[in-house]
């Protein structure tokens, strides 16, 4: 199969990836309704088509957070994402800094902040959850510090982990032990080409940041307890004061979707924030984050940088969230697909195909730069 699109990679990954990490990357929460939406609701929205503009150059670039940028896309943390391809965080690193973007480290990666920066030439964003041991993130902030990570993007859209059926049925979550470390390891071995590169080849198939707290425990059978167990619920807005005072870089809250909260994230003084549902993974029904992007940037888009997540699939989706208001976005499982199906080339193949429909759209709404795409771009929000 051509990969001519960057959803053309998700069938590609499907037929390489064991079935339950697949179902990891794809899956949603619950009826997976809010995972539907993002993409379906991105789809809808019209761009306004204006012909003889006179735009015969188009300028993609742009900065954000004291950054320039290539393009107005990052690559989003993904947990577990090493695991797509072999110690697939170092390949991501790698093909953001190609593209001129910048590329995000999860908490619950499998190569740890040390690895990925021995990989990097240049620094990239670490991604931190609220965790019950305060002690351990004021040391996963200092090891971010240490590498020199450019900024820091904070979770709070999940104080305890999503149901999400799919990982249940596929064996990754809820079959511990022996059971469900046969199922894997069937599953892994009727694909070869990831049994060789990733099962051999990829180890230690670990929780690269948390093996100074979790040791020998903190292979993929330990991902899920250890969420549920360390993830806080009883956190407020109050309690992000210890990360503002841990954190002097650019501070970025992921994970909003409502106006007040975005308030919130301003009085907080944060320097920007991500609307997002969590790609669809926590609390189904919610709305998709293309309906609750334009009120939260018209109502603290002044004060500080809006960035938005979920369902972007093409650069099309991008200048789209770009007209709702956005600054930037992240992409999540459009580059996990890519890297799962063929390492940090899919993910340069797919930053192009980005590129390239960018200037498209970009040319036929009569936009020359990133700085001319606003609601006049839209037929209707």
């Amino acid at each position: 199969m051509i990969a001519a699109s960057a959803i053309d990679y998700r069938e590609l990954a499907r037929r390489r990836l064991p079935h339950f990490l697949f179902e990891y990357i794809d899956g949603g929460s619950y009826a997976q309704v809010t995972l539907r939406r993002n993409v379906e609701d991105l789809e809808h929205v019209e761009l306004r088509q204006r012909v003889l503009s006179g735009v015969d150059a188009v300028d993609l670039t742009t900065s954000l957070f004291g950054q320039p940028m290539a393009l107005p896309v990052g690559l989003a943390p993904i947990g577990l994402g090493g695991l797509a391809a072999r110690r697939g965080e170092r390949q991501a690193v790698r093909a953001a800094e190609r593209a001129g973007i910048p590329f995000t480290l999860s908490t619950v990666s499998a190569c740890a902040l040390e690895e990925v920066a021995e990989a990097a030439a240049k620094p990239f964003w670490f991604q931190l959850y609220m965790i019950r041991d305060r002690a351990f993130m004021r040391d996963l902030l200092a090891r971010a510090r240490a590498i020199g990570c450019s900024a820091l993007i904070f979770t709070v859209d999940m104080p305890l982990p999503g149901s999400r059926y799919r990982d249940q049925r596929s064996g990754l979550a809820g079959a511990p032990g022996f059971r469900g470390g046969l199922r894997r390891t069937l599953q892994g071995a009727v694909k070869p080409g990831w049994a060789w590169d990733v099962g051999i080849h990829g180890r230690p198939h670990s929780l690269g940041n948390l093996l100074p707290v979790l040791g020998r425990n903190s292979g993929i059978e330990d991902y899920f307890a250890w969420m549920r167990d360390n993830f806080d619920p009883s956190v407020t807005w109050k309690d992000l004061d210890f990360i503002r005072s841990e954190w002097t870089g650019p501070l970025i809250i992921k994970g909003i979707l409502d106006a007040e909260d975005a308030h919130e994230a301003a009085a907080l003084g944060a320097d920007g924030l991500v609307v997002s549902n969590h790609g669809g993974r926590q609390l189904d029904g919610v709305p998709s984050t293309a309906r609750a992007l334009p009120a939260i940037a018209d109502a603290v888009g002044d004060r500080l940088t809006v960035l938005a997540d979920g369902g972007i699939r093409s650069g099309l989706d991008v200048v789209r969230m770009l007209a709702l208001g956005a600054k930037g976005v992240l992409l999540g499982r459009t580059w996990i697909y890519a890297m799962a199906a063929r390492g940090e080339a899919g993910i340069d193949h797919v930053l192009k195909l980005i590129d390239a429909e960018m200037r498209v759209a970009m040319t036929l709404c009569g936009a020359a730069s990133i700085a001319d795409i606003g609601r006049d771009n839209l037929v209707t929000l």
